[in-house]
């Protein structure tokens, strides 16, 4: 479990499914319960009725009430926010496009607020952008474990155990993580995407839309993926950006995306030399970061007083590993701030790296948390993906990772531990999950699927491999750096996803695109 990634100006937040580095598992990292309201009208009684109302300027908003277990509804209701924005120059409406920003944890809500960012101009003319809060995130019945100080303390704590004491103690404060989850939120097992799966079949019903058009970027493409499964007859326009693997286990995943993300470090290194700024030594290999870390680890950096970062802070091997792993998700913007950050910590002055973190975890300067994200991608990834192995056989493969992946691999060969306490807090010890591993034979409408080669967050093997899981599939291939391939520079990628998006034309054979450097849409 690893991070999100922040996409392009104007743009929210995109997590991706399995990365938050130092996972709760290694560091309990993922909470914060400050609550923004929203101005959602309140539910009527009718399950998939929406009733909108004005908000936000240009948009309205609605409530979505949905089961919180499709096979109990006696045990009530969760309701599930939704907003759309409607263009006043829309041509020749097409209808809606459900748009999902990543996670699980990001609020598909503060995603839509920014539609005129998210789809081209074109796009934007034809069709209602709608958004909506996932169960368990944002606005929508959330899931709640840890408060900011919290959250504060378990992101600085430290990030792997490398000895007994430590491991022991990983599991002491992975089970009181757990407890306060259970404690906190009321129907912790109901908070699965396969549900959230079936509450987007209703936000469907409720829009009035004999199809469903989605976008889904990151682990929206997971979501994409089930409702898909369940539901192939409604699937309409399906782009599916930055894609998952719905087949490979915790363990295949977690360690493909640590050799992912070591590899971006590989290629951060390579590019450094051609910038004036470059802080790295002439020669520099990985072993630069393995011992930036280490030393980290016995002497902290410090923000000084900068009011960006709220304050004086100590910047932990724990606030320095996520904050490097964060700069890999775009080498446009996130790599110069790895730079100024590097250049920084020889000095003792972790301000960059805390400026990445907090981008990253969605801390605000005053030390509270935009939302609940952390905790949600926690719990549903645990929900989604049970893991097979025992605690023990999770540490003994923890050198395995190290191998493949010297810089991120130990730091993530633990992220199945929380998973394991979790479920068995839950009495989900022996869990045959929702999720539908036979291939999708056949979608209404062909599904479209975009892949970035160098993508650390979600490898392009998993877009290939989600290619051949849905049948009649097509894939877009960006060849470049960066999570995802929608809207980051290349016009082949833009021009294919919106010709599909307004025309169902999808390409004739699986693209190779290219990213070229030049203003788009977004700019």
């Amino acid at each position: 479990m690893f991070l999100h990634a922040n996409r392009e100006a104007g743009r929210t937040i995109l997590k991706s499914k399995f990365l938050i580095i130092i996972c709760i598992s290694i560091a309990l990292l993922s909470s914060c319960t400050s609550q923004t309201v929203k101005p959602f009208p309140t539910a009527t009684n009718d399950v998939s009725k929406l009733t909108w109302k004005s908000c936000h300027g240009n948009f309205q908003c609605s409530i979505l009430k949905v089961p919180i277990d499709y096979k109990n509804k006696s045990l009530g209701d969760f309701d599930i926010a939704v907003i759309r924005y409607r263009s006043p120059n829309q041509r020749d409406r097409i209808g809606s496009l459900v748009v999902n920003p990543g996670g699980p944890g990001v609020s598909g809500i503060d995603y839509a607020l920014n539609a005129e960012y998210i789809v081209s101009p074109d796009v934007l003319e034809r069709y209602d952008i709608v958004g909506f809060d996932p169960r368990g995130i944002g606005a929508s019945a959330p899931i709640i474990c840890l408060n900011d100080a919290e959250q504060d303390a378990i992101l600085a704590s430290d990030p792997k155990p490398d000895n007994e004491r430590e491991f022991a103690q990983l599991l002491i404060d992975t089970q009181k993580f757990v407890n306060k989850c259970v404690a906190k939120t009321p129907n912790l097992k109901h908070y699965s995407t396969f549900d959230a799966a079936h509450d987007m079949e209703l936000l469907r019903q409720g829009l009035g839309d004999s199809k469903l058009n989605y976008l889904g970027f990151s682990y929206g493409t997971y979501l994409g993926t089930l409702y898909a499964q369940q539901f192939p007859n409604n699937v309409g326009r399906f782009v599916l950006d930055g894609a998952i693997n719905p087949l490979i286990s915790i363990s295949e995943q977690s360690l493909v995306q640590a050799v992912a993300f070591d590899q971006a470090l590989v290629n951060f290194i390579a590019d450094c030399p051609k910038h004036k700024n470059c802080p790295l030594p002439i020669g520099a290999t990985p072993q630069f970061f393995i011992d930036l870390f280490n030393k980290v680890s016995t002497q902290p950096l410090t923000t000084g007083s900068a009011q960006s970062t709220g304050g004086s802070r100590l910047v932990t091997e724990g606030l320095v590993v996520t904050g490097t792993a964060a700069a890999m998700y775009d080498n446009s913007s996130g790599w110069p701030m790895l730079r100024t950050a590097i250049t920084q910590a020889k000095s003792g002055d972790g301000t960059a790296f805390a400026q990445l973190v907090d981008q990253y975890n969605g801390r605000k300067s005053d030390g509270t948390y935009f939302d609940n994200q952390n905790d949600a991608n926690v719990i549903i990834d645990c929900l989604d993906w049970v893991d097979n192995r025992s605690n023990e056989a999770i540490r003994a493969e923890a050198q395995k990772y190290s191998l493949s992946a010297p810089v991120f691999g130990p730091y993530i060969a633990y992220s199945g531990l929380t998973c394991n306490v979790l479920n068995a807090s839950l009495n989900r010890t022996r869990v045959v999950t929702d999720q539908n591993t036979a291939q999708i034979q056949k979608t209404a409408t062909p599904v479209l699927i975009v892949g970035t080669t160098h993508d650390p967050a979600t490898p392009y093997v998993w877009a290939q491999a989600l290619s051949r899981y849905i049948k009649g599939s097509h894939l877009v291939t960006l060849q470049g750096e960066g999570h995802t391939g929608y809207g980051r520079g290349s016009a082949c990628v833009d021009e294919a996803v919106d010709s599909y998006l307004i025309t169902e034309k999808i390409p004739s054979k699986n693209l190779m695109c290219t990213q070229e450097n030049f203003k788009t849409w977004l700019t």
